[in-house]
């Protein structure tokens, strides 16, 4: 089989005027950007000796020069390692060391950080990729390069967003990026016709991989922003008519709460899609209340990420679910013993298709541990109901086990959304000398509300069991997240546990 490459070239040979790339006022149809793609690796062949294996990392916002980058290692049977720029030198540099790329290509915003970051300077060469200059086309070639890659050769080391640790590469090959395109494109019934808006970063997989890639693979037009901005996302759909967009929870609330929201023509959205965490039903709801349906989507960087989602299609009473298995994914729960576990009961997701990914990058323990008989054990906790619609649960690290009984966050979190003076809030687990560990409301109070302690507690009255009841909040003025509005768990643990006394009440 060719590499992904050739999806390019394939619409390039029957429509090469078709566009396939917008970013600001330019426009790259399919010759052009396959002309590229072309040129840019034999530019990498040619001056830096980019071949099969080798890394290529990339520093930088949203930009057709990555996916160009992307197509050209493919063709070569090489690597590409997008970096988050929005990460610290050091832990840019923890990347750097842990996977070796030959060669970093940086957009000049970061060329101080890039300049920080080599190792041996001998054994990663610098390119800085100026748009104002041309980017990639400007060092692009005009040689043909014969496509050697394929579907078993390694495509993209994603890092995880070490939201509970250091990161680890997620390694997906080729074959698992087309799967996946195949479970988006039908997730979505994508088809050439298809505009695609990519606000999310791409340096993550939901950004990439959602809709970007998978447009591409249809032969359809992704619009690039640089990065996620409300209003600009607001306008680029009023103006320019998307079809498709991926939002996270974070991102859809920002829209719904930009002044230009309920004034803004939605109508050419055929669907929204989201995921990345425990989805408010009530974002969801907001945009469907515009003649806008939201569908979720389920997966993780170690399954590209598509692996279950819901459609259109799907019936109103399943709002709040994350779906059926994807045709190319075979999908069970198990619980701590690995047995499957009957419907309606909670397990641990464990997901098996060609989309998953081979492993992680120089780290044998870590991929023995996560991956077992082509299974990979996701760390996430969902039920299977009657009609094999899947309900996600919670994280099972995040589950807080006080006094022998499972407490899960998500739970009292979808509570702590309801409650008024609440603008947002992250339920953790607080050691505890009595339970072993009791459930802890950190909390971001709503503009001009009380930090009223005792209101929120009772908020809990008669909505859940006495012993889920959080025993203590602790007030914040903001959670902290990742790049893609995760919340951070370990920093919020770290901020619940440094609020002295719990209280132990009657459970």
């Amino acid at each position: 089989m060719p590499s992904i490459a050739a999806w390019i070239d394939r619409h390039a040979a029957e429509r090469p005027d078709a566009p396939a790339v917008r970013f600001g006022d330019a426009t790259l149809d399919y010759a052009r950007m396959a002309a590229l793609i072309d040129g840019t690796a034999g530019w990498l062949r040619a001056t830096h000796g980019i071949g099969r294996g080798d890394r290529v990392a990339w520093l930088g916002t949203n930009h057709p020069d990555m996916l160009v980058l992307l197509f050209a290692v493919a063709r070569l049977g090489a690597v590409l390692v997008p970096l988050n720029w929005r990460l610290a030198v050091p832990e840019l540099r923890y990347v750097m060391l842990d996977c070796g790329p030959k060669l970093l290509v940086a957009q000049p915003a970061f060329a101080e950080s890039a300049a920080a970051l080599p190792h041996d300077p001998a054994a990663c060469a610098v390119h800085l990729a100026d748009p104002a200059a041309g980017g990639l086309a400007a060092v692009a070639g005009a040689a043909t390069v014969e496509d050697t890659g394929g579907d078993a050769d390694p495509l993209l080391v994603v890092y995880t967003s070490g939201t509970t640790g250091r990161p680890k590469g997620a390694v997906l090959t080729q074959g698992a990026v087309a799967t996946n395109a195949a479970n988006a494109r039908a997730m979505h019934a994508m088809t050439a016709g298809d505009r695609v808006l990519t606000v999310l970063p791409m340096f993550h997989v939901g950004g990439l991989n959602i809709q970007t890639t998978p447009v591409l693979q249809a032969g359809g037009t992704v619009t690039l922003h640089e990065r996620f901005d409300p209003g600009a996302t607001l306008a680029a759909i009023e103006t320019l008519r998307p079809s498709l967009t991926v939002l996270v929870p974070a991102t859809l609330k920002a829209m719904i709460e930009h002044p230009r929201w309920a004034a803004t023509d939605l109508s050419s959205l055929r669907a929204v899609a989201t995921g990345s965490s425990d989805v408010p039903v009530e974002l969801m709801v907001a945009f469907r209340d515009r003649g806008v349906p939201v569908i979720q989507v389920y997966g993780a960087t170690e399954t590209a990420p598509v692996a279950v989602f819901q459609t259109v299609g799907d019936p109103d009473g399943e709002l709040g679910s994350i779906g059926r298995p994807a045709p190319g994914c075979s999908i069970r729960l198990v619980d701590e013993d690995g047995a499957e576990v009957p419907d309606g009961t909670v397990g641990e997701i464990q997901v098996k298709g060609a989309n998953v990914a081979a492993g992680y990058w120089d780290d044998d323990a870590a991929t023995a541990a996560a991956f077992h008989d082509g299974w990979f054990r996701t760390g996430d906790l969902a039920l299977r109901d009657r009609t094999g619609a899947y309900w996600f649960r919670d994280r099972l690290k995040n589950v807080i086990i006080s006094g022998g009984e499972n407490i899960y966050p998500a739970e009292l979190e979808r509570v702590l959304r309801t409650l008024d003076g609440v603008a947002e809030a992250a339920v953790v687990g607080r050691a505890d000398p009595r339970w072993g560990e009791v459930p802890v409301a950190v909390v971001v109070p709503a503009p001009g509300a009380a930090r009223d302690r005792a209101a929120v507690l009772a908020g809990f009255r008669d909505r859940l069991a006495r012993f889920k009841h959080p025993k203590d909040v602790v007030f914040v003025e903001e959670l902290p997240r990742n790049a893609l509005g995760k919340v951070r768990v370990d920093l919020v643990k770290a901020l619940a546990s440094g609020r002295p006394g719990t209280q132990q009440g009657t459970r």
